[in-house]
């Protein structure tokens, strides 16, 4: 079996498309690579804090490799960045970095232009995969997640903070993808059936930022 980093957003879409990998046993997942911005110590997008995604890799058994970005990080730096990855993953004896994007070309597009000069092979295990069934394959595998970020254009505030379950996905508007793939809303995986435990969170603030508004969550124990 060939070994892979897997590009960790510590969402619904890498939890299940990792856990169909090791299900199936297509790759060899030795780390999860993820991007927190210094200062924030949070995961970019999603701003979920480090302290969760450290919980994360433990339930996988799996290690991270975080790639720090500074505050206003722009594409030049962010680039270098993840070159500097590429290296440690060869240097890792890894051949492939998967993803969990579901079918927006021009990600997928980028994501390949940015691999290209490493040699190392991108993969999309979950491709044009049709995202309300894909959803609902989620929900009935057991795994957990709550929402973490909306896009208030999009869905009511009332929706952020929520268990990414069935009433969510029934009250979702019809214009929403139900995988939230085009930004309409991210989560936080708390359980996934290849997770050796739950992770126990709690509910904190939320913050409204522009047009989006995210739900803090921290560990439980915190």
């Amino acid at each position: 079996m060939e070994s892979a980093w897997f590009s960790w957003s510590t969402g619904k879409d890498s939890a299940f498309a990792l856990y169909e990998v090791q299900r199936d046993q297509l790759f060899n997942v030795k780390a999860l690579l993820t991007t927190v911005t210094a200062g924030f110590d949070r995961v970019s997008m999603h701003s979920t804090r480090k302290a969760l995604l450290q919980a994360q890799s433990q339930a996988l058994g799996i290690p991270l490799e975080i790639i720090e970005i500074p505050q206003a990080c722009t594409n030049e730096i962010y680039e270098d960045k993840f070159r500097q990855a590429n290296v440690r993953a060869k240097a890792d004896g890894v051949k492939h970095i998967l993803f969990g994007d579901l079918y927006l070309d021009d990600i997928r597009l980028y994501r390949e232009e940015a691999l290209r000069p490493s040699g190392l092979s991108p993969q999309f295990p979950l491709w044009q995969r049709n995202t309300k069934a894909l959803a609902e394959e989620m929900v009935n595998a057991g795994l957990q997640a709550y929402i973490t970020c909306i896009d208030l254009r999009k869905l009511d505030r009332s929706m952020v903070g929520r268990r990414f379950d069935k009433d969510f996905l029934d009250e979702l508007p019809q214009d929403v993808d139900p995988c939230g793939e085009n930004g309409e809303f991210h989560s936080f995986v708390t359980y996934a059936p290849n997770f050796k435990f739950p992770i126990a969170v709690k509910r904190g603030i939320t913050r409204e930022d522009g047009d989006f508004l995210f739900c803090d969550f921290t560990l439980a124990t915190d």
